[in-house]
């Protein structure tokens, strides 16, 4: 149980309660709760933040059994951080960028990804992008031509291929689903797009 866990590695590391409470950002009566079981439903992003206040991993401190990982040498366990989720993108026609903060999605450490968007539609399932995948960004004002990226137009937000032209000042946002024809920017239009950073990976859900 979390809780027993918790007080023992910190008893361990030989932190105060005060001690760990000034390094999440919290009270000392917070982490006493958890610790006493009074408070059971702990976010997944605090428990995070707890294992790396305390120098310890998630799995660690939810008291899992790590056994399998030692049993079978094709298992291997996989450390995790949380990504803030900052709203939806489209696969499709652009749509508006609402930012959804507090929100957290789970992804391998090793993961340089700085926010996650939810996709939205359909344009992109040529990539295996589908409706309500899961797509880690990292944060970058330009990509290469033909990666995908995160693309804010006049305030609204869609995921598409980039191809920049500069000595034709043209961009084109190309859809990954014939039903869909790429969008095509010249001259002054390019003062409306803003690149917020590269696609490298997403989650989808097994069907």
């Amino acid at each position: 149980m979390i809780s027993s866990k918790l007080k023992e590695i910190r008893r361990q590391k030989k932190m105060t309660l005060e001690d760990l409470a000034r390094r999440l950002g919290t009270s000392r009566q917070t982490i006493h709760r958890y610790e006493n079981g009074t408070i059971t439903n702990i976010p997944p992003e605090k428990i995070v933040l707890l294992a790396e206040a305390l120098g310890t991993t998630p799995s660690e401190l939810m008291g899992w059994d790590n056994t399998l990982y030692e049993r079978f040498n094709n298992i291997m366990p996989v450390a995790s951080k949380m990504v803030p989720l900052l709203g939806e993108i489209a696969c499709g026609e652009p749509i508006y960028a609402e930012e959804k903060y507090g929100s957290f999605m789970a992804a391998d450490s090793g993961l340089d990804a700085d926010f996650c968007l939810k996709a939205h539609g359909d344009s992109m399932t040529g990539a295996r992008i589908y409706d309500g995948d899961i797509v880690f960004i990292r944060s970058q004002n330009a990509v290469d031509n033909g990666e995908i990226a995160a693309v804010i137009i006049n305030d609204e937000a869609t995921l598409k291929r980039v191809y920049f032209y500069p000595e034709e000042s043209k961009l084109i946002l190309s859809p990954e689903n014939p039903r869909y024809a790429p969008l095509v920017y010249m001259n002054d239009e390019l003062n409306q797009i803003k690149i917020l950073g590269k696609a490298v990976a997403f989650q989808s859900g097994i069907i």
